[in-house]
């Protein structure tokens, strides 16, 4: 059983529903009629995936946001390939992820979702409807509705199920316009890009292995685009086509009002705040970050101690007290004294001559007596 059977099935009624709302006042059996039925098939399914694109974009302005943090996690755990290291570095990276509100999922969530409508509304287009239009319907597109669609030309006998290289009846005219859509889808998908990575983005974020992957999308989606393009019926390249265009007013509406602090788009949204609050009169308002204020923990209530009253010594205390108190004053004055005499120096030895001029000086005197 086919798996995308459902899914082909809601797309070929989706398809009838506008081209029979179109109808109306359009020809039924024009290729403008049912190229417009594809655009309401795209119209319809990026209406329902509106919440998941809102948080897509989050999601992936949340994945660049915690780059640097993320950097800082892997050098940390550089080299290391023990099993507890591995393990200490996953659950930090999902802290971070959680911390900042970031899901990887989260920002392939909406494609993941399209692809099984991309390539149901392929199936129908290339295989469905050629096999409709001989005979077999296939539930809403019955074989009356599928020969106008297969039948139906616009740009001269360009038909929706026509492409790049099957060209069809057509001929270089199919190969003009679905180089043209080609060529479209690849400008509008690198702008978009370009949009959410360059100007929606802080410079801090533009670094690391994140940033180094939108950009390297800047690149690749085009290219698979002109890879992969040629071979898609024209009814498919204007789904692409419409999906990259609604891709694009969407995300440009997103990131005007709420963009990421301290990007370009943020400090353009201040400029048009302030712009408008100058016409009214008012004031500017400054949008400088307000640094962190570090409280710092209150002091702990000062405590008074009465001092305690001297109680009453008993006779034997006090004799106690007294008797260190004048072994105390012995030692000072013991102290005092040693260092007294050494401090004192010795007075010199008198020598022979001194006494024997001394004594000279005496005998002398005594002759002068007698």
């Amino acid at each position: 059983m086919n798996p995308l059977y459902p899914i082909e099935w809601a797309v070929a009624w989706i398809m009838v529903q506008f081209h029979a709302l179109l109808s109306v006042f359009m020809d039924p059996d024009s290729g403008w009629t049912w190229a417009l039925s594809v655009v309401g098939l795209t119209v319809v399914i990026r209406t329902l995936i509106i919440p998941l694109f809102v948080r897509q974009i989050k999601a992936s302005r949340a994945m660049q946001m915690v780059s640097p943090e993320l950097q800082a996690v892997q050098k940390k755990y550089k080299g290391k390939t023990d099993q507890e290291s591995r393990q200490a570095m996953a659950q930090e990276t999902m802290a971070i992820y959680k911390e900042a509100g970031a899901s990887p999922f989260s920002s392939c969530l909406p494609i993941l979702l399209q692809m099984p409508i991309f390539f149901a509304l392929f199936r129908v287009l290339f295989t469905k409807l050629p096999q409709a239009a001989g005979g077999e319907g296939f539930g809403p597109l019955t074989p009356e509705l599928a020969h106008s669609a297969y039948t139906g030309t616009f740009f001269g006998n360009v038909t929706i199920a026509d492409s790049f290289l099957n060209s069809g009846d057509g001929g270089i005219t199919t190969k003009i316009i679905s180089g043209i859509i080609i060529a479209l889808m690849c400008a509008v998908t690198f702008i978009t890009q370009k949009e959410l990575t360059m100007r929606n983005m802080p410079k801090a974020a533009l670094e690391g292995p994140m940033a180094s992957t939108q950009k390297m999308m800047l690149y690749m989606l085009p290219f698979i685009y002109v890879i992969t393009g040629p071979g898609m019926p024209i009814g498919v390249l204007i789904y692409w086509l419409t999906t990259n265009v609604w891709t694009f007013v969407q995300q440009y509406i997103v990131i005007r009002a709420t963009p990421t602090p301290g990007s370009d788009a943020d400090k353009q949204r201040q400029a048009r705040i302030n712009a408008k609050r100058e016409k009214k009169g008012l004031e500017p308002l400054d949008f400088t970050p307000k640094k962190k204020v570090v409280e710092e923990p209150e002091e702990a209530p000062t405590i008074r101690v009465q001092p305690k009253k001297n109680k009453k010594l008993s006779d034997q205390e006090k004799l106690e007290r007294a008797r260190e108190a004048r072994a105390r004053a012995q030692a000072e004055r013991k102290a005092a004294q040693e260092a007294a005499g050494a401090q004192e120096k010795p007075k010199p030895s008198s020598s022979p001559l001194n006494k024997g001029s001394k004594g000279s000086k005496g005998s002398k005197g005594s002759k002068r007596h007698k």
